[in-house]
């Protein structure tokens, strides 16, 4: 366990990514069937692809690394290299993974000005480029669910839907960055298949929310996936003996999944504690990101980010004046306390 300057355990808030297996969890790994998944005959990790594709009513699934190498993954599936994708312009795809789209797959991308998961779906659709010279055509959408640098915001059914019905219009595709989908699914009761219905290729992830210690998965039709194991190989992302992970991404969805509410709720009460320094609104944090707007205080984000640190609290400064707290597993009622009081006391300082 890490532990602060003063020699307290340290209050993680940087990221659900930091999470730990559960003893639960390391059990259930220690004991999984294996095999080689190369060859396609580690039983875990089969079991596993069989129930993700299940649950958003798809027909196959491929588990990989890490959420980047399955939105690549999917990304490549969709759009053909010199082809175009459509996404915000805050998007994980394009944001966070490196220009790997347009590296690894040829693909040129067209952004949305940057709104979260507040989506302008007529605005959307009038930026699809149908075929035919001298345009590049527009192949597919992008979206992220939850939005990440939407402050965990929740894309709406009603614009995926909308989303949906403007790509079949003009024959494109339409993929989820559904790394925290599992949160939009317990914030908002949307079934899982539901949310598939609407995609053609789908990234969940493992090892957020979840606290599985690596993995995601690529979710869609069978002939994609089968493309998509060629992908994963090109990419270097074929592995071995990995049902032991596997077994912890099963466990994950079978023991984390409706506990993510106690994510949300503990994230929205470090939001009303914090409120009253106006920097953040707790109206927005629907799931367990909780965003905080430093434009109108004296510190700045890493100079937020120093002093917590300096107690015993981390966080993270995603901008030069925004920064990010996440709830997870790791933080008990007890960790939140202490994450409030430390915060609490520095805003009470940077405002006098």
């Amino acid at each position: 366990m890490l532990r602060s300057t003063t020699g307290g355990p340290v209050v993680d808030l940087r990221s659900d990514t930091v999470t730990r297996p559960t003893p639960g969890m390391r059990a259930a790994m220690a004991t999984a069937e294996v095999g080689d998944d190369v060859f396609g005959d580690d039983p875990t990790v089969a079991a596993l692809e069989a129930e993700v594709a299940a649950m958003f009513g798809h027909e196959a699934a491929l588990f990989a690394p890490s959420g980047t190498m399955t939105n690549q993954i999917a990304l490549q599936l969709v759009v053909p290299r010199g082809g175009e994708l459509l996404t915000g312009a805050d998007g994980h795809v394009v944001t966070y993974e490196l220009g790997g789209a347009a590296t690894l797959g040829g693909i040129s991308t067209r952004t949305w000005p940057a709104v979260g998961a507040d989506l302008d779906v007529a605005g959307i659709a009038d930026m699809i480029r149908p075929a035919g010279f001298p345009s590049l055509p527009t192949s597919a959408i992008a979206v992220e669910q939850t939005h990440n640098l939407g402050g965990g915001g929740v894309v709406s059914l009603d614009a995926l839907r909308g989303l949906r019905a403007a790509a079949d219009a003009h024959g494109i595709a339409v993929h989820c960055d559904g790394a925290r989908i599992w949160h939009a699914h317990i914030a908002d009761g949307v079934p899982l298949d539901t949310y598939g219905s609407l995609f053609d290729t789908l990234s969940v992830c493992l090892s957020k929310g979840l606290g599985a210690p690596v993995g995601s998965l690529v979710v869609g039709s069978a002939e994609r996936i089968t493309q998509a194991r060629a992908v994963r190989k090109r990419m270097g992302g074929g592995m071995r003996q990995v049902g032991i992970l596997a077994e912890a991404g099963r466990y994950a969805l079978r023991h984390h999944v409706t506990r993510l509410a106690e994510d949300h709720a503990r994230a929205r009460r470090l939001a009303e504690a914090l409120e009253p320094f106006g920097v953040v609104d707790p109206a927005v944090v629907r799931t367990n990101l909780v965003p905080l707007d430093l434009t109108q205080v004296a510190l700045d984000a890493p100079a937020l980010a120093a002093a917590a640190a300096e107690q015993g609290v981390l966080l993270a400064a995603m901008l030069p004046r925004r920064a990010r707290l996440v709830t997870h597993l790791d933080v008990d009622d007890t960790a939140l306390d202490r994450a409030i009081d430390v915060l609490t006391r520095i805003l009470r300082v940077a405002g006098t």
